[in-house]
């Protein structure tokens, strides 16, 4: 199951890992839109995103995430980043942790979109 989830999400991680400006240190917001396999129990997705929480701190890159669903079953992962090289190097580890591939195995590969964006303002 590994190897087909590496082989479905290369293309947008490879993309992703192409952009410019991979060396800056403004932070950078990840966002990734996707919609999950049908019959997921979205409670069980949401665990699963939780579980790669001890990962994602380690990095110590990640400032803060936020998983979103809509009313139409489109959910968005939204991650914000020190930087964007940072952003990079932990999409390329995360294939890595076993505990992201419960996470990654409930995603639907057909229409998930991957951007990273400089972020210009932040209010809390």
């Amino acid at each position: 199951m590994r190897t087909i989830m590496i082989t479905l999400f290369a293309p947008t991680i490879v993309h992703a890992a192409a952009g410019e400006g991979s060396g800056t240190t403004n932070p950078v917001a990840e966002v990734v839109t996707f919609r999950l396999i049908e019959g997921t129990d979205p409670a069980a997705f949401v665990a699963a995103a939780d579980d790669m929480g001890p990962f994602l701190r380690s990095t110590g890159a990640m400032v803060k995430r936020t998983l979103s669903v809509d009313d139409t079953g489109l959910w968005t992962d939204h991650i914000t980043w020190v930087s964007l090289g940072a952003a990079k190097v932990a999409a390329v580890q995360m294939f890595e942790q076993p505990e992201a591939q419960p996470f990654m195995a409930m995603i639907s590969p057909e229409g998930m979109d991957m951007r990273h964006a400089p972020i210009k303002l932040q209010q809390e």
